[in-house]
């Protein structure tokens, strides 16, 4: 049975091409192909069966394909394609396809928007907590959170107060402290920002 198993692996091996030589000969075009062929003789791709392309082995861009390296770097690979007449040339190009827009004036606000929250935290100067404006009713306490909780943004309570007479009146008791502030809206990351 051993007889047999060596046997068979000796003819597949034969098959083949015999080992060692044709990797000699494999080594052999592999050189070749990278002193200027775009193709090894003899080496096909395993799932397409096109030819495969080879790097050349002195580290130039590969001949074959779509996909190179840039070799923009390479002082030498650059100074044998390119000439100050080129250079000249490409500037020029590039001139003509530069396309300069000029500036328009922004369009000024319609004051449509309603009261502008960074202008108004821009103007005060107290902090969140300390009283400016008088508050008379006894019960402003009571349900100002509930108040506070029918806005999706501090931002929007706060615009809210505005347009409805604050920081001055507090119809809705989003302000019970007094501060200019509606519920939780806080002037400081504003004025933070201006004043970086």
């Amino acid at each position: 049975m051993r007889y047999f198993v060596a046997t068979v692996s000796l003819l597949v091996l034969a098959a083949c091409g015999g080992g060692q030589g044709s990797y000699d000969q494999y080594l052999r075009e592999r050189e070749a192909a990278g002193q200027g062929s775009a193709a090894m003789p003899g080496a096909y791709s395993p799932i397409t069966g096109a030819p495969v392309s080879a790097a050349p082995l002195d580290g130039g861009p590969a001949t074959g394909g779509s996909s190179r390296l840039s070799d923009e770097q390479n002082f030498d690979a650059v100074a044998a394609r390119e000439s100050i007449e080129s250079d000249r040339e490409r500037l020029e190009r590039q001139r003509a396809q530069y396309v300069f827009i000029e500036p328009t004036t922004l369009p000024e606000r319609s004051g449509a928007e309603g009261p502008n929250v960074i202008q108004y935290a821009l103007s005060t100067r107290n902090i969140p907590g300390q009283q400016v404006h008088r508050r008379m009713n006894p019960f402003r306490y009571s349900r100002w959170e509930e108040n506070c909780a029918q806005f999706a943004t501090q931002d929007q309570a706060q615009i809210e107060f505005l347009r409805r007479g604050g920081p001055e009146r507090d119809p809705a008791n989003l302000d019970p402290d007094g501060d200019g502030f509606a519920c939780w809206w806080d002037p400081r990351p504003f004025r933070a920002a201006a004043a970086s």
